[in-house]
């Protein structure tokens, strides 16, 4: 609505200042001075400037806006989607789509659509004033201004497919140089860096290769319109002066009809420039859309099943693709049960974690809560009752304190103190340099430091009465994996735990053993005193 009321205001100004103009250089040639025309106009060409200032300004606030909107689904849409689908992104890719790719729609909100609207309206506000003034240059005009458009069309039938071609070389781009960066320390180790690098280097090159057919197909673009719009202009000035040379017309009629013909094609050619550059962002969300799209709803009941309330995999399976991780899985998980997951790689065992943290969704079946499909259920307030504890656990850039706080950021610093302790890892926290103040962005950790630290994590989450264990004790030496088992088993009395585990040390916290090998089946465990 702003920018139709803007462009109307500006065909309107674009008149008066044509028809202003016109009347003091006709009153000029007369010896005269004609005050009111000259003030009429000076004030047309102020109000023009401001005019453009505002629409400029407002057109970048609200694509401002509309940018960090978009940004901010985008995010909601890949957490909705989990990290099972990230895994199978790259990363880089998705860092270009969320940071080029939204910038790119800069050229589109503000310069293509508020020149779509003063390309609307000039030429009619200019059409209209020309038919009751000279309509034989309206009808001219009218002739040849769907010239413009016509060979704008034609050529940026292309433009669009090249400019897709160009994204497409752009996002492959930042995945490979991202993955790049990410593995050079394997690929170092294994001499095969050059080679990497030349493919970034081929990548880089198909990149500028796609951007400078893109130019040069817009520069082509340009020209064309120039000089339909030379031409155009030149139809309608040529009989017009001709018939001021007869005395059919006069001088102020003339000049007015000059200064308005380029008006007229002025925003339709401007059209053209801006729509070449706004297909980068145009391409760039056409996949932004793609995610929304696809992205699950959320139906979240009012209510949660109370802390004590059994899981229950009701006939789940579970498909990657054309790869099936579950079939017709079926277990009961009742309050207090410590179950172990066993079996070969690739069994399934972190997607029978994965399903109960609501990262994953059921291909068929159902997993319940207290006889409540997950799905339906608040997944943030659900995962609010479980601990979590993967076998690489993130350490986020901040002090060591922060991130034992991760899951209970309102937790105090006797508390975290209190639940390092308990994981065993309240020694060497106050051995490094500014002990729970140490900023883990500048100072690195074995593994078995960070998997204590993130056992730290679980039991500030006092609250939680589901305790999920993926292998923890993986890439652990043998003290680390002491203290890891001896605090897990602390942790867990009491409580509801899923633990995937292939050493015997952590399989000793189980009550039930449950092998999963695509299928779940169950063996009893003695139960051991942990």
């Amino acid at each position: 609505m702003v920018l139709a009321g803007s462009a109307l205001v500006a065909a309107v100004l674009v008149v008066v200042q044509a028809v202003g103009l016109a009347t003091v250089l006709a009153a000029a040639v007369d010896g005269r001075f004609d005050r009111l025309a000259s003030v009429v106009t000076a004030a047309a060409v102020l109000l023009r400037g401001l005019h453009q200032g505002a629409l400029t300004a407002i057109a970048g606030r609200a694509a401002a806006g509309v940018k960090a909107h978009l940004r901010e689904q985008l995010l909601d849409a890949a957490v909705r989607r989990g990290p099972a689908w990230l895994a199978g992104q790259r990363a880089g890719e998705l860092a270009t789509l969320a940071g080029r790719g939204v910038d790119g729609l800069d050229g589109y909100l503000t310069g293509y659509l508020p020149q779509v609207f003063l390309s609307a309206f000039v030429p009619l506000a200019t059409l209209g004033w020309l038919a009751f003034t000279d309509f034989a240059s309206a009808v001219v005009v009218a002739l040849t201004l769907p010239l413009i458009p016509i060979f704008g069309i034609l050529v940026g039938k292309s433009t669009g497919a090249r400019t897709q071609r160009q994204w497409h070389e752009l996002s492959r781009l930042g995945g490979h140089f991202l993955d790049t960066v990410r593995g050079l320390a394997t690929l170092r180790a294994f001499g095969r860096e050059g080679a990497y690098v030349r493919r970034v280097r081929e990548h880089a090159e198909a990149y500028r290769g796609a951007t400078m057919r893109t130019l040069r197909l817009a520069f082509l673009s340009a020209l064309v319109l120039e000089l339909v719009a030379t031409v155009s202009v030149a139809l309608v000035a040529v009989p017009v002066g001709l018939r001021l040379l007869d005395g059919r017309l006069t001088l102020g009629v003339a000049l007015a009809v000059l200064l308005l013909a380029p008006e007229a094609y002025l925003p339709l050619r401007a059209l053209g420039t801006k729509f070449h550059a706004s297909q980068e962002g145009l391409a760039a969300s056409a996949e932004i859309q793609a995610v929304l799209e696809n992205a699950p709803t959320v139906t979240a009941e009012p209510r949660l099943p109370s802390p004590d309330a059994a899981i229950v995999f009701d006939r789940v399976e579970v498909r990657y693709g054309d790869v099936v991780a579950l079939r017709d899985a079926t277990l009961e998980i009742e309050p207090g049960d410590r179950v172990a997951l066993t079996g070969p790689s690739g069994g399934g065992k972190s997607t029978v974690l994965s399903l109960v943290l609501g990262f994953t969704t059921p291909t068929a079946g159902r997993v319940l809560v207290g006889g409540v499909d997950l799905s339906h259920l608040d997944l943030a307030a659900w995962r609010a009752r479980l601990a979590w504890l993967p076998q690489r656990p993130h350490l986020f850039a901040g002090t060591v304190a922060d991130n034992i706080r991760l899951g209970a950021p309102e937790r105090s610093l006797d508390d975290v103190v209190a639940a390092a302790r308990a994981a065993e890892a309240d020694g060497f926290v106050r051995a490094l340099p500014g002990g729970y103040d140490t900023d883990l962005a500048l100072h690195g950790l074995s593994s078995g430091q960070r998997q204590r630290l993130a056992m730290a994590r679980a039991w500030l989450r006092a609250d939680a009465s589901v305790l999920l264990f993926d292998e923890p004790t993986a890439r652990l030496d043998p003290a680390s994996e002491a203290a890891v088992v001896a605090s897990a088993a602390r942790l867990a009395a009491g409580r509801t735990a899923l633990l995937v585990a292939h050493r015997p040390a952590l399989l000793s916290i189980a009550t039930r053993t449950v092998t999963v090998d695509g299928r779940l089946t169950e063996a009893r465990h003695p139960v051991v005193a942990a």
